[in-house]
């Protein structure tokens, strides 16, 4: 039984202790001005990930320890670069009857079913038929559906956990829902579509068995393009479906990472693609930016202090509401 979890970091400070992680990356590294090697190490549970480090002794721990999977440690918490790690002393591999799974995988705090109906009522509103279509074809899929209720939305930066991408889709909708009349140029359906569809490709670019990871089709092809061939293949499907919305709705799914040097294959060049982009950007940032607070606030810090820098974002963030509260 789990009784140590890394949000509890700051109360542990300085002490030793006992619990089970998910061993999310473990590498042999050298140590600074010779003397040997090092494990440098990601454990992850629930509530989040931190970094630890084996000097002595290793070898039969990776003999029997890889990434992926669950691990009992000994070690000392403490704090380092301003951040809590974990000195281990011990680590060996965790067995099944001491584990229990949902201690390890961070889930949505929503109902994920709510969330589903919801994001359904979304796409029965839509006055284009064909549209209400195509999204119909990628939620009808059972097998499909099932992995979009359960992905996160990505590894580590937003949205980390199980239901992740749901919950994240679910919350660009009613944004871009919120922001269309304000744009007359958008096609609300399409802005909508553009929402549901634009990250269809992470229920195969990642694997959430036992950590949140990339799949091998997730780091050679990539999401963007995962989606870009599952459009293809819905449309199909479909029989007759318009031409012209699909080169929209496919360049929505190309672009919405924005600019080039963010893995975006095309510049957005509609006005949906456009808002859709900002409006991703935005709904991610803002779920980063409150488990930055969460984390924070884990660590001990006070309100009128900024979080450790945030990578990124290229910038530490400050918590104004509770700052305004002091």
């Amino acid at each position: 039984m789990k009784e140590f979890f890394i949000a509890d970091a700051a109360k542990f400070e300085n002490a030793r202790v006992v619990s089970y992680f998910a061993l999310v990356t473990v590498s042999v590294r050298e140590k600074k001005g010779g003397g040997g090697q090092y494990l440098a190490l990601v454990l992850g549970d629930k509530t989040g990930q931190m970094e630890a480090r084996m000097w002595e002794e290793f070898a039969d721990s990776i003999g029997t320890c890889n990434e992926g999977c669950y691990v009992k440690v000994q070690g000392q918490v403490s704090k380092y670069a301003g951040k809590f790690q974990i000195t281990l002393e011990k680590m060996r591999l965790a067995a099944a009857t001491e584990l229990e799974v949902a201690d390890f995988l961070p889930t949505t705090r929503f109902d994920v079913e709510t969330m589903w109906a919801e994001l359904r009522g979304l796409v029965t509103g839509f006055a284009n038929e064909d549209l209400k279509r195509l999204v119909f074809a990628f939620l009808d899929d059972e097998e499909l559906a099932a992995a979009y209720k359960s992905a996160p939305a990505a590894k580590r930066l937003h949205h980390a956990w199980l239901g992740g991408l749901l919950e994240h889709v679910l919350a660009l909708g009613r944004v871009c829902l919120a922001m269309a009349p304000f744009y007359p140029e958008v096609d609300a359906d399409l802005l909508v579509t553009g929402a549901i569809l634009h990250d269809i490709g992470k229920v195969k670019e990642l694997s959430w068995a036992n950590t949140f990871s990339y799949t091998l089709e997730g780091q050679l092809v990539g999401h963007i393009s995962i989606a870009q061939r599952m459009l293809e293949e819905k449309v199909r499907g479909l029989g007759e479906f318009p031409e012209r919305l699909r080169v929209l709705v496919e360049h929505m799914i190309l672009s919405h990472h924005g600019r080039y040097e963010f893995g975006s294959p095309k510049l957005p060049m509609t006005p949906e693609a456009i808002l859709l982009s900002a409006l991703d950007d935005l709904e991610a940032k803002f779920e980063g930016m409150r488990r930055e607070f969460e984390g924070a606030a884990n660590a001990g810090k006070k309100p009128g202090e900024l979080t450790d820098w945030v990578r990124s974002m290229e910038r530490p963030l400050l918590n104004s509401r509770e700052y305004l509260k002091g």
